[in-house]
């Protein structure tokens, strides 16, 4: 029997262009989710300069902002970043429902890797600890993601 061949990514991000696209709402926690994110590229052999960082209102403004960065060719990967947290409404539900799957399908659509780092929280509380306390950081989650997909795709291609 021969040996399996098995492709993984690594985390190297250097000569790699990546746009942060993140909501302003709930942006005492998505600021956090961002500088999460740059750290990680840096760390990992990136540049401020291949780092283009552009805001949107909220959530549902995502997914389309995300396609046209996607269509420019400017960028190898695009990180996501949000924060939703429930409220006594159901709104929550529908716009953490259609932000993800539009994301999902800009990048199934473009073939641009895209990290996902939009919380989906029940309290703040959460939401905070997800954004660099007990929980880590998935800003830096989801920027570690990305750079993962593009270099197994960049193997595969």
């Amino acid at each position: 029997m021969g040996q399996l061949n098995v492709i993984e990514g690594h985390y190297d991000a250097s000569g790699l262009r990546f746009a942060i696209l993140a909501s302003r709402f709930n942006d005492f926690v998505v600021d956090r989710l961002i500088s999460g994110s740059i750290d990680c590229i840096l760390r990992h052999g990136g540049t401020k300069e291949n780092i283009t960082i552009v805001r949107v209102a909220g959530a549902m403004e995502l997914p389309l902002v995300c396609k046209k960065l996607s269509l420019t060719s400017k960028f190898d990967g695009i990180i996501i970043l949000g924060a939703i947290i429930r409220g006594s409404t159901p709104h929550f539900d529908y716009v953490a429902s259609e932000a993800t799957k539009g994301v999902v399908n800009v990048s199934l659509q473009t073939d641009v890797p895209i990290g996902f780092g939009v919380l989906t929280t029940d309290t703040i509380e959460q939401a905070i600890e997800r954004a660099g306390s007990k929980a880590g950081n998935k800003g830096s989650d989801a920027t570690l993601a990305v750079l993962e997909s593009i270099r197994v795709i960049q193997k595969i291609s």
